[in-house]
């Protein structure tokens, strides 16, 4: 497997946001959903999201650059399809038997268990790894792998939750609800359906980085939405009954007469909608007196009869 520091392009000394920049820039580029039905895509993205689960991760970066885990987050030499685990049958060099230096402690070994003899391969090996001793035939147990994974939603899916197909570093395809509320940016953990663990420990989870695209119209504050809403001419003098369209369906909003550009109304409860504890946000609209780009007659009638003198620059003197 490639360095991850180079498939995110990113160097060794680069912060845990730059990190985190980097990957969400390429999980984007190369998320499968944008490239449909290309397996090439898809290994990259499965790349990409493997280098991030480990120099996203303070500890397994920290072995990485250490060299005691190898770009896959295996300890080094550790080969899963040998039966041992590791290539060649000894992690700690050559010359395996009798006595041997580990991280600067010395050890006396040999293959046998026998009663007062030296400690097995297994018990090292384990001691090594901070397990300790164990008895023969049980397996070291081991949490699975944490699997990382990115998403773009869309305003309104974010606003009102969802479910989104992802798939994962070991290609397995799975739906993930996005609840409500999600922010830009913000990870949701799928507990348990990540790697499977070993020797009966728990799986690992699936964390996903959700991305929310922007809105044309709408921005959000907190929980409260904010729009600029246009309205006429008319409609600014006289008030009325305009449509505003919200993350539930349009509702009717009423603009009090001589309404200016800059007026804020406030619609309760149409914002971000309530989820877990959390209180439904407000929708403030923010008018917007809109002339049209190419007046028509009757209002070139209207403005050149107009009498009413003001000066609309007063307030800025």
């Amino acid at each position: 497997m490639k360095d991850p520091y180079e498939v995110l392009g990113v160097p060794k000394t680069a912060s845990e946001a730059e990190i985190k920049k980097a990957f969400r820039a390429l999980a984007k580029k190369h998320h499968p959903d944008k490239h449909a039905g290309d397996a090439g895509a898809q290994k990259k993205f499965q790349e990409i999201s493997g280098a991030y689960d480990i120099l996203g991760d303070k500890e397994k970066r920290t072995q990485y650059d250490a060299g005691a885990i190898g770009p896959d987050g295996n300890p080094r030499g550790f080969d899963p399809r040998a039966g041992g685990g590791f290539r060649q049958g000894n992690p700690f060099g050559q010359g395996f038997g009798g006595s041997q230096q580990a991280g600067g402690r010395e050890f006396h070994f040999n293959f046998g268990d026998e009663p007062g003899g030296a400690a097995g391969f297994e018990d090292i090996f384990a001691d090594l790894m901070g397990g300790g001793r164990r008895g023969r035939g049980s397996p070291r147990q081991a949490r699975g792998e944490d699997f990382t994974a990115h998403v773009t939603v869309s305003f309104e899916e974010a606003a009102n939750g969802g479910t989104r197909r992802v798939v994962l570093q070991n290609g397995e395809q799975i739906d993930v609800k996005i609840p409500a509320g999600v922010k830009d940016g913000q990870v949701v953990r799928v507990k348990g359906r990540g790697g499977a663990g070993r020797g009966g420990a728990a799986s690992g989870d699936i964390l996903l980085t959700v991305s929310v695209a922007a809105d044309p119209s709408m921005t959000r504050d907190g929980n409260d939405i904010r729009m600029d809403l246009p309205i006429s001419l008319k409609e600014a003098v006289l008030g009325g009954k305009v449509p505003v369209p919200t993350l539930t369906g349009a509702v009717a909003l009423s603009v009090p007469p001589h309404s200016n550009t800059g007026s804020i109304l406030r619609l309760k409860g149409k914002g971000i909608g309530a989820h877990g504890s959390t209180p439904a946000g407000d929708l403030y609209v923010r008018l917007v007196v809109t002339l049209p780009d190419k007046p028509d007659e009757a209002l070139k009638s209207f403005a050149s009869g107009w009498t009413t003198e003001y000066d609309p620059r007063a307030k800025i003197r």
